[in-house]
């Protein structure tokens, strides 16, 4: 049996559990029906911008010289910071491997990119065409990563005016754990004591103690109330 001329490995990701990959799924079978043998598909569901993802570190630790990687859009693989981005698709290159993203660029050998009119030599034609893929390759990943920031912070002006509007409160504080830390530290309890006996972090007890001190002193009674009795 022939080795396959094409050899792809998938890689799908979305950011939350909540999402599914099925839509990216197509590239699967698009990349078969170009010609493509489908070595392995490699699903994660985590942040672009998060630079240790298991599945995209298996990918790259499985590519063989010759390899394709196969994402459905570009900020797929990454969402980095341009120059963080760039080392990372350098880890996929660096093995001889290619990058394609469907309809919209594929990173491979001259040969595959040159058609049989293209009026240039080759010696001219390869460093022109590689000057430009790496030009559209640092175009798109900062893209992508600004297009991230703008989405963080839209939802974050988003969570904002929520809050703002009174539709979105922050964490409820739990009022049995902080009588317990004032009631253990008007009995003389440390903070490691504290924190040991209820279970919680040290940090939680540093501050309700603080914000009781500050109320107590303030002679503010609800506040004083909040702290020394549960209601």
């Amino acid at each position: 049996m022939a080795t396959p001329n094409k050899v792809a490995r998938i890689y799908l990701r979305v950011s939350t559990l909540q999402q599914n990959l099925d839509r990216q799924r197509e590239v699967i079978e698009e990349a078969k029906r170009k010609g493509f043998y489908i070595a392995g598909v490699y699903e994660e569901k985590a942040s672009g911008v998060n630079a240790n993802r298991p599945e995209l570190t298996r990918l790259i630790n499985d590519l063989q010289e010759g390899d394709w990687v196969i994402a459905e859009r570009l900020d797929r693989i990454t969402r980095l910071p341009p120059r963080e981005a760039e080392l990372l698709i350098k880890q996929i290159t660096e093995k001889g491997a290619r990058l394609h993203v469907p309809d919209v660029f594929s990173f491979g050998n001259i040969d595959d990119l040159m058609g049989a009119d293209d009026s240039l030599p080759k010696y001219l034609a390869e460093p022109l065409m590689e000057a430009l893929q790496k030009m559209f390759l640092r175009m798109a990943l900062s893209i992508a990563h600004e297009d991230w920031k703008t989405r963080r912070d839209r939802a974050q002006q988003g969570i904002e005016r929520a809050k703002a509007a009174g539709k979105m409160k922050g964490r409820a504080a739990n009022k049995t754990l902080h009588n317990n830390i004032i009631q253990l530290t008007l009995k003389g309890l440390s903070i490691t004591q504290i924190a040991s006996t209820l279970n919680c972090s040290m940090s939680t007890v540093s501050k309700v103690r603080r914000s009781y001190k500050a109320s107590h002193k303030s002679g503010d009674k609800d506040q004083f109330d909040f702290f020394v009795k549960d209601r």
